[in-house]
């Protein structure tokens, strides 16, 4: 998130629209929008671009008084943090209900933050719901303006208002520079957020003990030795059969459609429930979506261990999912922040290993001799020769072979040269596609 952009943050009491809102004016779903008041836990950002200017917006979670709940009291917490981050925060209520106490308290609240505040007025699809406007003025802010998030009323409206009370020094269209994009994901309650917020060194996103805390991806941005690093924490993925409603199911969609965003994948197990069925499922995500990859082993802290406990679990995993022979393992505590640094300094190392390419000349140069070697076996007296190799891509990185037999060529040898390759070029985490074509 660029820092100079201004903020716009919305708030407001549950249920009153404020992720339609959000995804409205953004112009994309990405807050999950559902009955069920409260559905919107974390802070969700967006980049937002109106007549030339840029701001980002902030969707909250539903705002909700005295409860003793420890979600809503989270909530609470991300609501304030959000309007104290904000330069502009839109107050919305709801044109269809008379004023509640917890509006009133909302109002009292921004009031003393002594934020610059607009008033909207939701679901007044047309001018006689706009008469319920006059009632809202006892809120004590100015002239509230009327709109439908839901059918796009008077958006245009809403978005030449924000302008008109942002700072106008606010900077014109801005492109974000090509940074390391990181996805934290795991099976929930793992502790990604707690890892997002070591990293971070803010409570930034709502950590409890409850599973699924977090069901929408978050963008957070810091600095590695003053380069921008976005990291996008996401709901925990639960097997399929586990989602029992559809904001589970909302959640899952939007964790993968996060590991499609990023460049590298930080995938958190369990130290303490070791490596399940479903964390190989999520590592099998990853790599077929040819994202760099590097696991993370949490709540080490926790484990009681000896000299070889490290080494022992390490090897475990790798009879269990025999591709991680291939991928960074790190054992952390996101909890007293052990080896936490290493997190970020290894998918740094893997994004790079990610864009790296190999000419042309280096690489035939290399194969070589390992072909002249072990050459690939002849099927049916027929003998396989390679010609040439090449890469063709980056970001993945893709190699094609060309031979004489393509589609003789047996999948043991292909994951030979997939190993000479990582052995002669490094690629530590960075999952690579060959192909092979005839020639």
């Amino acid at each position: 998130m660029p820092v100079s952009e201004p903020i716009v943050a919305i708030v407001g009491r549950p249920n009153v629209g404020k992720s339609t809102l959000f995804n409205r004016i953004a112009q994309k779903r990405k807050s999950i929008i559902h009955s069920e008041p409260g559905i919107t836990r974390d802070r969700i950002y967006e980049s937002v671009n109106w007549a030339g200017y840029q701001f980002i917006l902030i969707d909250t979670g539903g705002f909700i008084f005295n409860s003793n709940d420890q979600i809503e009291k989270a909530i609470r917490a991300q609501v304030a943090i959000a309007v104290d981050e904000a330069d502009l925060v839109l107050f919305l209520v709801d044109s269809m209900d008379s004023i509640t106490s917890m509006d009133r308290e909302i109002g009292s609240l921004l009031r003393e933050s002594s934020k610059t505040v607009l008033l909207v007025v939701n679901k007044c699809d047309n001018e006689k719901r706009e008469q319920n406007l006059y009632g809202f003025y006892e809120l004590g802010f100015d002239d509230p303006l009327p709109i439908a998030a839901l059918n796009g009323r008077r958006i245009g409206d809403l978005l030449d208002c924000i302008l008109e009370k942002l700072p106008r020094e606010a900077p014109l269209e801005q492109e974000k520079k090509d940074q390391l994009h990181l996805a934290i994901v795991g099976m929930p309650n793992v502790g990604k957020s707690s890892i997002v917020n070591a990293l971070l060194g803010t409570e930034k996103v709502i950590v409890t003990e409850i599973p699924g805390t977090t069901r929408d991806s978050i963008d957070s941005e810091l600095k590695y030795y003053s380069e921008p690093i976005t990291l996008i924490d996401t709901a925990g993925l639960r097997k399929k059969s586990s989602i029992k409603d559809n904001i589970e199911f909302y959640s899952m969609v939007r964790a993968n459609l996060s590991i499609n965003r990023c460049h590298v994948a930080i995938v958190v197990v369990d130290a303490l429930k070791g490596f399940a069925r479903q964390d190989a499922n999520i590592i099998r995500t990853v790599i077929s979506k040819k994202k760099g990859l590097v696991l993370v082993i949490n709540k080490w802290d926790l484990i009681e261990k000896n000299s070889s406990t490290l080494i022992e679990f390490q090897r475990d995993l790798i009879d269990a999912f025999r591709q991680l022979e291939h991928y960074p393992i790190i054992f952390i505590s996101a909890l007293t922040k052990q080896r936490i640094h290493k997190v970020i300094e290894t998918a740094k190392e893997v994004y790079l290993a990610r864009k790296q390419r190999i000419s042309t000349n280096k690489l035939n140069n290399f194969f070589q001799d390992v072909i002249n070697k072990i050459p690939p076996p002849a099927v049916q007296g027929k003998y396989i020769k390679i010609k040439y190799l090449t890469q063709v891509k980056r970001e993945p990185p893709v190699f094609v072979f060309f031979c004489n037999y393509p589609k003789d060529i047996k999948e043991e040898y292909r994951r030979f040269l997939e190993n000479q390759l990582r052995a002669g070029f490094g690629f530590r985490g960075v999952p690579l596609t060959i192909i092979f074509r005839q020639k």
